[in-house]
């Protein structure tokens, strides 16, 4: 077992296009042998794992069970447990990592493929709802984005604004490049209330309303980040506590994945209807997820284009009243 996954280590961060289908094929039988949730989810549903022979045909797990079971390879201790934010009286899902810097290697080997050399940059953080609640991944990916940076003046900012715009007006002042990453209430109501024109600062929003403003289309986010910064300099990121890859799009709202994920799409009214193009809801293959589940049906709706790239349109209704209780009942 240990070969076998040494080999997945080895390979997932260099996969070719045509190698996808077989690797994940493979990844498929191993987790089946070693996450015992994993199993049960596809023994309940009477799937004979030698059977599988293609990426259509593989069980995807409902994103739900990270909210009950614990998801890890199995006799595996987890180094960390990321949480996802939620809101108040909502049960979060949790992520139990076991290597943690496979989750290293795969957000910084995407990011720097997106936006090149992270030394080059300050990075600053916008994130408060996620610093509030602790254990983010996201808050631990732009933390240790912050340490590979070779440039001053890295942070996360929570509700002092001021020193925020200080900082980055010393810094456009300077032509320092900055990436600010940001939840999107939160990038609105900064940059709205300082009102200041950013030419060197790439924007990376990350979604999240939580209730505080009235919904906005994505276009809308983008046009209204637009006043403030150059279009070219306006990113989404992609990205959920029980994956340990991120996606992201610029202003055109088209996600890219990066190499070792794959995305296809799912009937609304029959999860096992899957298709690798068209609207429906997002079934993720992340092949970074080898220590817990690979393969994860979301309650995400997109419009997947022929190339892989994706469209966010929304979120299944009640999400929250998901199938999965069959299982534990």
């Amino acid at each position: 077992m240990t070969k076998q996954r040494d080999y997945f280590y080895s390979t997932i961060f260099d996969i070719q296009a045509a190698e996808f289908e077989s690797v994940a094929l493979e990844i498929f039988q191993f987790q089946y042998e070693q996450c015992q949730v994993y199993k049960t989810y596809v023994d309940f549903l009477k799937i004979t794992p030698n059977q599988i022979d293609q990426v259509c045909k593989i069980p995807f797990l409902p994103i739900g069970l990270f909210k009950s079971q614990k998801i890890i390879r199995n006799g595996a201790e987890e180094s960390i447990i990321f949480e996802s934010s939620g809101t108040t009286g909502m049960i979060s899902s949790k992520h139990y990592v076991e290597d943690i810097t496979i989750y290293n290697k795969s957000a910084l080997n995407y990011f720097q493929t997106i936006f090149n050399n992270i030394a080059d940059y300050t990075i600053l953080a916008l994130l408060p709802n996620y610093l509030q609640k602790g254990n983010s991944s996201l808050v631990y990916m732009v933390n240790e984005f912050m340490k590979c940076s070779k440039q001053g003046n890295n942070g996360f900012y929570l509700n002092d604004w001021k020193s925020l715009q200080i900082q980055l007006e010393e810094l456009e002042g300077k032509g320092q490049k900055v990436i600010l990453f940001g939840v999107t209430y939160a990038l609105i109501d900064f940059l709205t209330s300082i009102d200041t024109k950013l030419h060197n600062t790439t924007i990376i929003e990350t979604g999240g309303m939580k209730g505080r403003k009235t919904e906005m289309t994505k276009k809308e986010v983008y046009e209204m980040l637009n006043r403030f910064v150059p279009s070219d300099k306006i990113y989404s990121e992609y990205g959920m506590t029980e994956l340990l890859s991120q996606s992201y799009a610029k202003m055109n709202g088209i996600y890219k994945p990066s190499p070792w994920i794959k995305i296809l799409v799912r009937d609304i009214a029959d999860p096992f209807q899957i298709k690798s193009t068209g609207t429906g809801l997002i079934n993720i293959i992340d092949f970074a997820n080898i220590n817990s589940c690979s393969f994860i049906g979301t309650d995400d709706i997109a419009h997947l284009h022929e190339d892989g790239g994706f469209e966010i349109l929304g979120r299944l209704d009640q999400s929250d009243l998901r199938g999965c209780s069959l299982l534990y009942n």
